[in-house]
């Protein structure tokens, strides 16, 4: 019984997706410190600058009754979020949609449907008989009766 689960613990960790998510996981922590790190030692001395505080911006705070807010700590958080927001986005999430646009299948156009009279099931607009019930249909009055009589479709004979 343990040899069997075992077995099952082993292709679960083995699986592509989990070793995947621990990859990321760790890179996207490694990430996070270094962006912070940037934050820290560049842009929050900044936001101090512009705001005319000297020293750490990090360690302000107000007090209110007696109780401490850190609102510096809160903005450098704020700034370390929004530049791993947008580095994610731009480096990431843009690349990859792009990619999956060039390499995805397009999805095909779907032929207008209408009911089948005597089963009720979706069938083309142009079919001449229904592939559920084979029910002869009669065409639709504005719809050529072939598919190459349409304008512009190669097998036109002009």
């Amino acid at each position: 019984m343990l040899v069997k689960g075992l077995k099952g613990f082993r292709g679960f960790i083995l699986r592509g997706n989990v070793v995947d998510l621990a990859v990321g996981i760790v890179i996207g922590a490694a990430f996070t410190a270094v962006v912070n790190g940037f934050v820290k030692a560049f842009l929050t001395p900044l936001v101090g600058l512009a705001a005319g505080v000297r020293g750490n911006f990090t360690t302000r705070t107000f007090k209110i009754a007696g109780t401490e807010f850190p609102y510096g700590a809160f903005i450098d958080a704020a700034i370390s979020f929004a530049l791993i927001a947008s580095a994610l986005y731009f480096l990431v999430v843009l690349p990859v949609n792009r990619l999956h646009e060039r390499f995805a299948p397009h999805q095909d156009v779907q032929a207008d449907k209408k009911d089948c009279p005597a089963c009720l099931s979706p069938v083309p607009v142009l079919a001449r008989r229904c592939a559920h019930c084979t029910e002869e249909l009669s065409p639709a009055p504005e719809a050529p009766q072939y598919p190459h009589e349409a304008v512009g479709h190669p097998r036109t004979r002009t």
